[in-house]
């Protein structure tokens, strides 16, 4: 009698010590609205204006789940998530790498890759790999730290590259609309984007030519799979996010192409065929 008190006990405490945590976590998503974690000033991704392609994305979640969309607003720097989804202030990030262990990944809804850019008008228009022996007496653009960074400097080309910063606060500085500045000015000789910047900020833009880079072999890889982030445990929330994604693909890659990101397949090996 008294073992089967002493095991009741303590299934009891077991049960109440962790109900707490499960209810906590669950009840930090709010039903009534679908709140992002968004940088303000993220062009063309995501912006305060509701340009970017992250704001339509959203939109239309909101929509399906039939709530208004709310953001909270916070430059993507360092403590991003941590002051904003993990503090429990917005429910999802709308794009985040697979894999990041600061979030709890949902399916990835699109795979891109970085490009190159050139000028149309530039012998280079056609280059379409890293080892291209062109490149070795050329300046090319690059954001420091990212793994085409890595392919330059494997390449013999980091030594003539112009660095470009990655994690700025984007309200007051602008990395990638300077490295197409100086591109179309003639500072440097090509850049290097990831796709789903630099294919956006390039659309319709006839002087320049974008290729997405699909031919390296080497490490690190330059293609992504792209998720929502969703805080730890939050299981049923990322469920019904993949169900989402999984009914919804087809109008989420419309948005995409619209944007000018660069779809690949789920190796980075080859375009996504449109449509």
């Amino acid at each position: 009698m008294m073992g089967r008190v002493r095991a009741s006990a303590l299934a009891i405490a077991l049960a109440i010590a962790a109900a707490p945590g499960s209810a906590q976590v669950a009840d930090l998503v709010d039903r009534t609205a679908f709140r992002v974690c968004a940088d303000p000033g993220n062009a063309p991704l995501s912006h305060q204006d509701g340009s970017g392609f992250e704001n339509k994305l959203a939109a239309m979640f909101g929509e399906k789940l039939g709530v208004p969309v709310s953001y909270v607003w916070f430059p993507q720097v360092t403590g991003f998530v941590r002051k904003t989804l993990q503090a429990g202030r917005c429910d999802v990030v709308i794009g985040y790498a697979q894999g990041d262990e600061m979030v709890l990944n949902t399916n990835h809804y699109y795979v891109s890759t970085h490009v190159l850019i050139a000028r149309a008008d530039s012998d280079l228009a056609d280059v379409d790999t890293l080892t291209d022996a062109r490149l070795l007496d050329k300046r090319i653009g690059v954001v420091a730290g990212t793994p085409p960074a890595t392919h330059l400097a494997r390449n013999g080309l980091i030594g003539k590259a112009k660095g470009y910063d990655l994690v700025v606060d984007r309200r007051v500085e602008n990395p990638a609309g300077d490295m197409l500045a100086d591109l179309q000015a003639g500072e440097i000789d090509l850049a290097i984007l990831w796709g789903p910047i630099g294919g956006p900020l390039t659309k319709g833009n006839d002087a320049l030519v974008v290729t997405p880079l699909l031919k390296e072999e080497a490490t690190p890889r330059l293609f992504y799979r792209i998720t929502m982030g969703v805080r730890a445990g939050e299981d049923v929330w990322k469920r019904e996010l993949n169900s989402l994604i999984r009914r919804n693909q087809a109008e989420i890659d419309a948005i995409l192409i619209e944007a000018g990101v660069p779809l690949v397949d789920d190796y980075g090996i080859k375009l996504k065929p449109a449509g």
